[in-house]
């Protein structure tokens, strides 16, 4: 009876500790990144003390306290995911006490996360998707963005894209031509680019040549 009391204690007290929100991008591309096992726990250990405890620094003992690594192994890791430039230090002040303090920024890692995301979903929509003059020249619609952004796009925009091929069924010959509109109003975002492809589409413009002469129409340019 005693034993099953504390069993049932330590349930109530593992649910009061609550969970940790580990990105499940993380656990699917953390082999890609060439991150160990270890590697990837002791990320996911950031997150838990940043989440459940607000500390943006833990020490080389509290990380080594819950991991089956010694702290010299630990300091190892965190050595090697600075050099491949997935994990860095900020130097912070806090505005109140002007007290300096460090931080991990786990930036890096998330921008190498989508850079993961964003090649796999172009490979999905290439193999779907008849090859077009631009993707036969290296230019696929992923890339032609990204060009134009002069930036990677996120997971977000990379999605807005994908539901414009897959939902919308909008060709990729009709959206580079939105993407040329923006820029020529200079308001290259995806909102705009999007109210582009919605106005088209209740107008029944359906081809880059339909596109260009409702431009022309609605810049009031002759033929």
């Amino acid at each position: 009876m005693i034993k099953h009391e504390g069993w049932k204690q330590g349930l109530i007290a593992g649910m009061q500790e609550g969970t940790v929100a580990v990105p499940n991008l993380l656990l699917k591309y953390y082999h890609k990144l060439k991150l160990s096992e270890a590697e990837a726990m002791l990320f996911i250990h950031f997150l838990a003390f940043r989440e459940k405890e607000q500390k943006d620094f833990p020490t080389i003992e509290e990380l080594q306290s819950r991991m089956s690594a010694t702290p010299d192994k630990v300091i190892a890791m965190l050595q090697k995911l600075m050099r491949d430039q997935l994990l860095g230090i900020d130097e912070e002040v806090d505005e109140e006490t002007g007290i300096q303090y460090e931080r991990y920024n786990l930036n890096r890692l998330h921008e190498r996360i989508a850079e993961c995301w964003i090649e796999e979903r172009a490979q999905q929509i290439k193999g779907s998707k008849p090859m077009t003059a631009a993707a036969s020249e290296g230019k696929d619609v992923f890339s032609v963005f990204e060009k134009e952004f002069a930036r990677p796009l996120s997971p977000m925009e990379c999605e807005n894209i994908s539901k414009w091929l897959d939902n919308d069924k909008y060709s990729t010959e009709l959206i580079f031509a939105a993407l040329k509109e923006a820029v020529f109003a200079g308001k290259v975002h995806f909102r705009y680019i999007d109210r582009i492809l919605l106005d088209w589409e209740r107008n029944r413009i359906f081809t880059v040549e339909q596109a260009k002469e409702h431009a022309q129409k609605f810049r009031g340019v002759s033929g």
